[in-house]
């Protein structure tokens, strides 16, 4: 049985086995060690600073907690320590330190707000990682559109050839989705920044808790201000966004990972995967066999993310508001994680692409595809109806197919018997604007609307691409910054407290 059949046939015993080991998913490229343990400590931290700012802890008291808060900290950092996830466990080992007048610094506060604050934090660093996948693999796909502006290729409609056009065009249309996606994760990431610290149990408490100093101390940009929302129903939406926006993406990578794969059908495609692995892979059996491991991988990891976000939606479906199905994270960080090997290796294989230039304007030429411009070019140099013109073009391809012959090899003659059979006038294109408006190269160069596949035109489209790709490549340094800004803030605080203590 299959992974993605085994996550949908036993969805509830995989909820419940996800749970039981949710804490022990950390992110492991990040260089803290980022778990419930972490986010406790974290809170701890802000949670001290504040209460004794407003007088709820006592500045006598306040260093006594600090140095018991560390040590817990310090204990739980060392190389195979225990890292506790359950705050009562963790203010057990505080209070053991320093005695129950320790446990103050929960004031105004419940594990159901820690909770959701932890399942946040998480979050935000995840999205910020995934997006620095996105933003490496966008920078690999317009590097690659760069080398092939004027790059002829087939373009295909309901599966066959349609017009030609660039591989360089052809990519910055992905490219554009890409930027939709990129789009997408900054806005769900205006949502999720906001802090549920504060909220208690979901409504508050009689201490004089200052929500905002929390969120500032913790790098959040706001709060979730109803205090139920923020316990209890916002984890609801802001998980299924943030997975719909993944699996939206991997919608993107799956179809154009298939596009590139179907070259693979054929014996002599017009791009290649350069061999080696992991990116091609032999037959055990089959010598001649070079398959395309990468862009199975790529289309595979694809797949699990667009399950995990369907887990996330089933997890929340018809439970009550109250309940922890869908409160943990696990599944959108799985998601999430997923989507960061699939931009990883979609960027690698972007880099190992080899296209064939000669090749690929080959299958252009074996086809029909730029009889559409000679019925333009009737219009244009002699005001033929477009409809005259595209069943003259029409009739042509058929006398060529019959008879096996490329667009090139239609003899003029031809051409003009053809038209007169079918008009009754003669054919008012000259021998060379018939070829002319038979060639690729020529239909190509003489588009002219926005967005089309002209070189001045994509090479246009590139320059703002490049543009937005750096803008996006800045906010998430900027957001990254923010948050290093904010934990030594929040530790220099701390550390002040700390101090009078020691």
């Amino acid at each position: 049985m299959s992974k993605r059949i085994f996550r949908f046939k036993h969805i509830s015993i995989f909820i419940i086995f996800a749970i039981s080991v949710f804490a022990q998913n950390v992110f492991a490229e990040t260089p803290v060690k980022i778990d419930y343990f972490w986010s406790i400590g974290e809170m701890n931290k802000a949670s001290l600073v504040m209460l004794t700012e407003k007088g709820i802890v006592p500045k006598t008291l306040a260093p006594k907690i600090a140095v018991a808060v560390k040590k817990v900290i310090t204990e739980g950092d060392k190389p195979g320590s225990q890292r506790p996830i359950d705050y009562l466990v963790i203010e057990a080992l505080i209070t053991k330190v320093g005695g129950s007048e320790i446990s103050r610094v929960h004031s105004g506060r419940s594990r159901q707000d820690m909770q959701s604050t932890s399942e946040r934090m998480f979050l935000r660093e995840s999205l910020l990682r995934t997006y620095e996948s996105l933003n490496n693999m966008r920078d690999k796909l317009l590097a690659l559109a760069s080398k092939h502006l004027d790059t002829i290729v087939p373009a295909y409609s309901h599966g066959v050839q349609s017009q030609p056009t660039t591989f360089g065009h052809y990519l910055l249309g992905w490219a554009e989705s890409f930027d939709r996606d990129a789009e997408r994760l900054r806005q769900a990431y205006v949502r999720l920044n906001m802090s549920p610290l504060g909220s208690a149990a979901g409504v508050t408490s009689s201490f004089d808790v200052d929500r905002n100093r929390l969120a500032e101390l913790l790098g959040f940009d706001g709060l979730v201000e109803n205090a139920l929302d923020a316990v209890y129903f916002s984890p609801i939406s802001t998980h299924a966004e943030y997975t719909n926006v993944l699996a939206i993406s991997a919608l993107t990578i799956g179809n154009i990972s298939q596009d590139l794969h179907v070259q693979y059908h054929v014996p002599h495609p017009w791009f290649i995967v350069k061999a080696g692995p992991p990116l091609t892979g032999i037959s055990s059996i089959m010598p001649q066999k070079r398959n395309p491991r990468a862009l199975e991988h790529v289309r595979t990891m694809a797949d699990t993310v667009i399950g995990d976000a369907q887990i996330t939606f089933l997890q929340a479906h018809n439970a009550n508001s109250y309940m922890h199905d869908f409160r943990y994270s696990l599944m959108a960080r799985n998601a999430a994680d997923e989507a960061q090997k699939m931009f990883d290796m979609f960027g690698l294989t972007l880099e190992s692409l080899y296209v064939d230039k000669e090749r690929a304007k080959k299958e252009v030429d074996n086809d029909y595809s730029t009889t559409s411009e000679l019925a333009d070019k009737l219009q244009q140099v002699a005001n033929v109806p477009f409809r005259t013109g595209h069943h003259f073009a029409s009739e042509m391809v058929d006398y060529g197919r019959a008879r096996d012959l490329k667009p090139v090899d239609i003899p003029y003659a031809e051409a003009q018997r053809i038209y007169k059979k079918d008009t009754g006038q003669d054919l008012p294109l000259t021998e060379k604007q018939f070829k002319d408006a038979l060639s690729a190269d020529h239909m190509i160069s003489a588009s002219m609307g926005i967005g089309g596949p002209q070189v001045p035109e994509v090479r246009r489209m590139l320059a703002n691409e490049l543009k937005r790709l750096k803008s996006d490549s800045d906010w998430v340094k900027m957001q990254r910054v923010k948050l290093e800004d904010t934990t030594a803030n929040r530790d220099r605080e701390f550390i002040k407290l700390l101090k009078a203590g020691e």
